[in-house]
């Protein structure tokens, strides 16, 4: 219950983003005309990918909520993390593009209606802001990356504010590409620790916030359990964690008591760990286990 409540949150927080983001890039497209701003123009295209990006998360994140099927059985939890890697992407193309742009600049500023970037700036800064506040208590891989999309739009209007502002007093036009450069190469910074943890759970790797063998311990505390062994955890989309593991009971038991120590070790497991699918397999001490490297 409480996935399907955090993903419904999701969801909203999503939705929320992705109505405010189109929004103010519609009213950015028309300021960028009035002040003659090139990099205003240039900041609003990024925004429209953006915007696409935020209704793919959205719809991958709905979608992600589906109920398993007879051909995908674990469900589309997964679809979040589509989600997250494609914004990655056009996350990485747009910082590309910015530092394709502020280069040149740097060597042949442009001049611009300072005061007219400066109120556009501050609009822009509240609008995302909102959409940054909304998502900040966001716990999915996609919640992240999209949350960042917006930090880097909010730092993006905040330069901008200050070089208009500077630029108003002074003739320095040159500020607004080499911060602009900046922020593009923090962003990049940032895309490549969330694109690294979405490829680990593409490869079903072990959730850096959990360790295989203090669970391990944790179940061998147990005076029932001999020995524990092929034992898989992984994560569906960074929430969702499932594990699967072989049990080697001490003694010979009856089919009761073997339940009621599979319903004693699930609710231990997922009160303390937070794992939300759990397969246990008993077996005996005279048992060999059939699979390779189980370990």
């Amino acid at each position: 219950m409480g996935h399907n409540h955090s993903h419904n949150n999701s969801s909203e927080n999503l939705a929320t983003a992705f109505f405010l983001n189109l929004t103010f890039t519609i009213i950015e497209f028309i300021g960028g005309f009035f002040t003659n701003s090139l990099a205003i123009m240039s900041d609003a295209l990024h925004d429209l990918g953006d915007s696409l990006s935020l209704g793919l998360a959205w719809y991958f994140e709905k979608k992600s909520t589906k109920k398993p099927t007879k051909k995908y059985t674990y469900g589309f939890k997964r679809l979040s993390l589509l989600g997250a890697i494609i914004n990655s992407i056009v996350l990485i193309i747009g910082s590309i593009f910015i530092i394709k742009e502020a280069i040149p600049r740097i060597m042949n500023p442009e001049y611009s209606d300072a005061k007219g970037m400066m109120w556009l700036a501050l609009l822009g800064i509240l609008v995302n802001g909102a959409a940054v506040f909304k998502l900040k208590k966001g716990t999915t891989i996609n919640e992240k990356v999209v949350s960042l999309h917006l930090m880097e739009d909010v730092l993006g209007w905040v330069v901008v504010l200050i070089a208009s502002i500077i630029m108003q007093f002074w003739d320095l036009p040159i500020l607004d590409p080499i911060l602009s450069l900046l922020i593009a190469l923090y962003v990049l910074f940032n895309v490549y620790k969330n694109m690294k943890e979405s490829l680990a759970v593409i490869l079903q790797g072990i959730p850096e916030n959990l360790s295989i063998e203090e669970i391990k311990n944790f179940i061998l505390k147990n005076p029932s359990v001999e020995d524990v062994h092929d034992f898989h955890l992984w994560t569906m989309d960074g929430e969702y964690t499932i594990l699967t593991v072989h049990i080697v009971l001490k003694n010979n038991s009856n089919l009761k008591e073997i339940a009621a120590l599979k319903g004693i070790l699930k609710k231990e497991l997922h009160d303390k760990y937070h794992l939300e699918h759990i397969t246990i397999e008993f077996e005996l001490k005279t048992e060999e286990c059939e699979y390779q490297n189980c370990n």
